[in-house]
């Protein structure tokens, strides 16, 4: 399902995901920007990898001296550049993160939240190996996922989505041990510690797992 959200939650709808979010979830979602916002230093350049219509952006464009968001929905990345469109530091492009166009070392820190690493449903090394292809050394790399703490305020939020008519019916049958699944054919999983650093192995990176507000696993890598 690669076009899962540009077909199914985009733009309007994706902010609706947010919207209905219960407190706690709320909670998880502004502790996962203010973790990555807290990376940045003034000036840096940064890029977002998945932005949507740059809900996390606005919070690292107020830290950053550059700021890119990229996505593959058109009508989400049309939102964020209405709603951002007085951040004069942040820019939306259209984008596939597995083929980044940009040339290579050029930003000093580089962002992916809220489960991409999964939910882009791209090969996870080659995601990892874009993004930090794109940072210079000594430049920061930022992928999270859920927390297996945060398992019931997740599929509370889902079912909630379902209620709204936002994404389709959980299916019960393959939805636990970390994995979302719905009827409509969305489906998402969140990676153990272990799995997650697996996916700095091999690359030149200093890589640590950082647990945020029992809710997320952030991997940080600095390219050496």
């Amino acid at each position: 399902m690669p076009d899962y959200y540009s077909d199914h939650l985009s733009a309007d709808r994706l902010g609706q995901v947010y919207e209905i979010a219960p407190p706690r979830v709320r909670q998880y979602l502004d502790a996962e920007a203010a973790y990555a916002a807290s990376k940045i230093r003034p000036g840096d350049r940064v890029l977002e990898l998945g932005c949507g219509y740059g809900r996390v952006l606005r919070r690292l464009a107020a830290r950053a001296g550059l700021t890119i968001g990229i996505d593959t929905s058109e009508p989400s990345l049309q939102m964020g550049t209405r709603v951002l469109r007085t951040v004069r530091n942040c820019y939306f492009m259209a984008m596939d993160a597995e083929r980044l166009g940009f040339r290579d070392g050029v930003f000093d820190v580089v962002a992916c939240v809220q489960n991409g690493i999964s939910a882009f449903h791209l090969d996870q090394r080659l995601l990892v190996a874009e993004a930090l292809r794109v940072t210079r050394p000594g430049g920061i790399v930022l992928f999270s996922t859920y927390s297996d703490r945060f398992w019931e305020q997740r599929l509370r939020w889902f079912q909630l989505q379902y209620k709204a008519g936002l994404v389709g019916e959980l299916d019960e049958s393959r939805t636990g041990n970390g994995v979302i699944a719905c009827r409509d054919g969305f489906t998402g999983t969140a990676f153990s510690p272990d799995q997650l650093m697996s996916f700095a192995s091999g690359f030149d990176v200093d890589a640590r797992i950082t647990e945020v507000d029992e809710s997320s696993l952030f991997l940080e890598m600095t390219r050496r």
